[in-house]
């Protein structure tokens, strides 16, 4: 068992896997992308993995409480069905999470309402074939699921494959498309990374050691727009479109490099040996600068140059493999596997600080109202002020004793999908926090 946490990840979201980051300034749509998405509004909405501008970053005007507890700040707790790592979403007056009955290998996507936590629809969007073998700490269902404000997209594993599913907002299947084939054979680890939208695409990738991918699909009609091979090599982070170095660029790490590719085309930009076979959480970046850090055989954090020129500006022996980091006005704050935050200048990775806290990690940071949100697995929530000189906590809440989902900010709410474990059976909840 530690030999595979020592190599495996739960990606979730990674869940699944990851992240990015600008400085605490309004979030610029256009830079961001979500102005593709008309329907969609940064402000009443966090309708993917990482957020609006796909970072961690909650609007500036967010503000979510910062203490809470089970009797406490809880607008509603609704129970989740079933397993999944995969992090809430929310778009208008509905809450999604895409989760999985392992017992009786059934995928499935939820809705809850909103303002109450009422269940609003559950629908089954696949029946057996679950892979024999996953790693304790995944799930069948830990991508985190993407909403253009018209459709749904999830990306399930089974029958040896990756298969991409859309849905609409009230749970009817619009079409589905195999993916590519997915069946990790050395380490059976499951699957984790979460679909990516961009202008008129849906982004996934497979990454085993088969013929590994990055595919985009058209939104409207499923239709394969590219596909591009990737090493034979098990990996787990999810993709991420930052728009750095002054164009938009598609960035993966893993594979024992940083890569970049063209969103529209899925042509190479440039690649950079770098951080280790595998890694779980999204890259972060700012201006031109990139951050990804891993994972397996080795531990390095890295900062490139995204210019193309591969410049290596510093690298380090840290970890934090599952979950993201998150970059604020220059500095990176990473809290690592076995609990220890560090925040370190982005241009020169200089260390500002560095604070014990309680490990291991998986869920990822989001930044909103001021503070770092970021919670550990045993379900510690770490509240936190972003400050270069001195570790400056909050407060430090709990709620359940599982976390490995990444929060949702919206406004003034928030919100968590954790879970209870006791004498070897779980119970997840999905909590508004307000």
């Amino acid at each position: 068992m530690n030999l595979w946490k020592a190599f495996v990840p739960h990606l979730w979201l990674l869940t699944i896997c990851g992240l990015g980051l600008f400085a605490s300034t309004p979030v610029d749509a256009e830079d961001r992308g979500i102005a593709d998405f008309p329907k969609l509004s940064p402000k009443t909405d966090w309708p993917w993995w990482r957020g609006p501008s796909r970072n961690g970053y909650a609007q500036p005007d967010a503000q979510p409480p910062t203490e809470f507890s089970a009797s406490n700040h809880v607008k509603w707790k609704a129970q989740v069905p079933g397993r999944g790592h995969g992090s809430p979403i929310v778009v208008g007056s509905k809450v999604f999470l895409p989760t999985a009955d392992e017992a009786a290998q059934i995928h499935s996507v939820i809705a809850f309402d909103r303002n109450t936590g009422k269940k609003l629809w559950e629908t089954e969007v696949n029946r057996g074939a679950f892979p024999e073998n996953n790693h304790p700490k995944n799930t069948e269902a830990s991508p985190t699921i993407a909403c253009d404000g018209e459709r749904l997209f999830i990306s399930f594993y089974h029958h040896d494959q990756v298969e991409l599913i859309a849905l609409t907002l009230d749970g009817k299947v619009s079409w589905r498309k195999f993916a590519g084939r997915f069946k990790p054979m050395r380490f059976e680890y499951g699957y984790a990374p979460s679909p990516l939208l961009y202008q008129n695409s849906v982004i996934v990738s497979a990454e085993w050691e088969g013929e590994s991918f990055i595919a985009a699909f058209d939104r409207q009609t499923g239709k394969p727009l590219w596909k591009t091979p990737r090493a034979g090599m098990l990996t787990f982070s999810s993709p991420v479109i930052a728009h750095v170095a002054g164009k938009d660029q598609l960035l993966i790490s893993g594979q024992e490099k940083i890569s970049a590719y063209n969103p529209t085309t899925g042509k190479l930009l440039w690649s950079t040996p770098g951080t280790t076979m595998a890694t779980c959480g999204t890259m972060i970046w700012e201006d031109d600068i990139v951050v990804a850090s891993g994972g397996y055989p080795k531990a390095e954090t890295i900062a490139v140059k995204a210019d193309g020129s591969g410049k290596v500006l510093w690298k380090n022996n840290q970890k934090c493999y599952e979950q993201s980091m998150i970059l604020i006005d220059g500095y990176v704050y990473a809290l690592t596997d076995n609990g220890v935050m560090f925040c370190w200048n982005a241009e020169t990775g200089k260390e500002m600080w560095k604070q014990r806290l309680t490990g291991p990690v998986s869920a990822s940071p989001v930044y909103a109202g001021g503070y770092i949100y970021w919670a550990n697995e045993l379900g510690t929530m770490y509240v936190f002020k972003p400050n270069p000189q001195k570790y400056e906590e909050v407060a430090r809440n709990t709620l359940g004793n599982s976390t490995f989902a990444s929060p949702a900010v919206v406004g003034k709410e928030l919100f968590l999908r954790v879970g209870e474990e006791s004498g070897g059976s779980r119970q997840e909840w999905l909590y508004c926090l307000e």
